[in-house]
């Protein structure tokens, strides 16, 4: 069964595979230093633009944190031509849709639209890039927005609370320590020369990369590119983040208080980022590890001993070192040391035993299946390309990806778990009821 569901997963990777190829991507770079990516896809009549800007909470400092996350929302609040509103309003009236979302390392902009409306979409990212209005009194009125944000997830949320505890204390000089959100006392003291400089700095031309996939011509993209885009200054490097966390040398724990049903348990073990050699086994390990109810912990944990009654694992491409996750919600009357302990105890396993070729080979069609049906959609192809391009150095990296996954071997698997989940990395975190022993 597992032969004949390879070579079926073979027959849909050459397909895909055929579908859309390196050279497929087209390039180009502006004048200011914005650099496109183009891929033509006639497979709906409709097209999409990512925006990826390297800016996160990494590039952020005590005084304006939050920033990043800030100007996710401002971005939204109107510019010269297109003032408060007119953004969502324009691209709805033209049929299209928008989304962003800001991370530790990027914040994304995402626009689908039908091809009939490119130039009103050039247009309206043009003129917010060039011009965003940084009105004082839409300042305040989106500095309330966020702080209400801040404070509804941390009181609705018992994974913000806990998490941005556990972060913190693995995190003691680099700027991942603090949440993406940002502090409280810094939001409410942002001010309007701070904002003036981070949205001139990080909101340069020349520190975006943006991707346009689906029915629309390269040479389109390029001329509208050029009308609406190129004008707009580049501007200095953002300061580079110099900032490398010291070698954690012993374990941390931490415990938070917060009404809850039964006790929450976050591990988070320091890991490399995007560009190391070892990421690709390390993905791989995360869904070994919970991807699927025949996966290693929930199958133990869930099923098998009724430990918890959720538990997820989490690993992804950054910029800088930083961790893997794991997270799991104890069931009821179960204590959240034998958890742990159970927790500990699988992956043990995995560091003497290793993993069976078996588990391995499944884990690695999953992956190859989640990357082709992707890259089928046009919404895929620029999210999965951009981030290649950003994180790893280059798209090309993308087509390169399915072998790279292929060539894991279960000694790398062994070998990662040993290297890097140690007890002097990690960070533990339990959040339980303040009426709990």
């Amino acid at each position: 069964m597992r032969k004949l569901f390879f070579v079926a997963l073979s027959i849909i990777s050459l397909s895909a595979g055929a579908q859309m190829k390196a050279d497929d991507v087209k390039t180009f770079t502006l004048k200011n230093g914005m650099k496109f990516l183009v891929v033509e896809d006639n497979s709906i009549p409709n097209a999409n633009m990512y925006l990826f800007y390297k800016v996160g909470s990494r590039n952020e400092y005590q005084g304006v944190t939050g920033l990043s996350h800030f100007f996710e929302h401002m971005m939204f609040n109107g510019a010269k031509k297109y003032g408060p509103k007119l953004f969502d309003q324009t691209m709805e009236f033209n049929g299209g849709a928008n989304n962003a979302y800001t991370t530790e390392n990027v914040t994304v902009y995402t626009n689908w639209f039908p091809t009939s409306a490119a130039e009103v979409i050039f247009d309206l990212e043009g003129d917010r890039i060039s011009s965003l209005s940084i009105d004082p009194k839409m300042v305040e009125s989106e500095r309330g927005v966020v702080l209400s944000e801040r404070s509804t997830g941390r009181e609705n949320s018992p994974w913000w609370v806990l998490s941005e505890a556990v972060q913190a204390q693995a995190f003691q000089e680099h700027p991942y320590h603090w949440p993406v959100i940002g502090y409280e006392h810094d939001m409410k003291n942002w001010k309007q020369e701070d904002l003036e400089r981070y949205f001139k700095t990080y909101y340069a031309p020349n520190n975006c990369v943006v991707v346009v996939s689906g029915s629309i011509k390269y040479d389109d993209v390029k001329k509208l590119a050029e009308k609406y885009l190129e004008s707009i200054p580049a501007q200095p490097a953002p300061p580079p983040v110099h900032a490398v966390e010291p070698e954690q040398t012993g374990e941390r724990r931490i415990k938070v208080e917060k009404d809850v049903a039964t006790p929450y348990l976050n591990i988070f073990y320091h890991a490399p980022e995007a560009k190391h050699p070892d990421y690709y086994a390390l993905s791989l390990l995360d869904y070994i590890l919970t991807n699927g109810k025949s996966s290693r912990l929930y199958s133990q944990l869930v099923d098998k001993k009724q430990l918890a009654t959720s538990v997820f694992t989490t690993y992804g491409p950054t910029f800088d070192p930083y961790l893997f996750g794991f997270y799991a919600v104890a069931a009821r009357g179960v204590n959240e040391r034998d958890l742990e302990e159970t927790i500990y105890e699988e992956l043990e396993k995995i560091k003497k035993d290793g993993v069976t070729e078996a588990e391995l080979q499944k884990v690695k069609n999953q992956k190859l299946l989640e990357f082709y049906e992707q890259v089928e959609t046009i919404n895929g192809k620029s999210n999965n390309i951009g981030t290649y391009e950003v994180f790893f150095g280059d798209y090309r990296k993308m087509f390169d990806a399915p072998d790279l996954f292929n060539k894991v071997t279960a000694e790398d698997i062994r070998r990662v778990a040993n290297t890097y989940f140690s007890k002097k990395k990690r960070n533990v975190g339990v959040l339980k009821s303040n009426t709990e022993e």
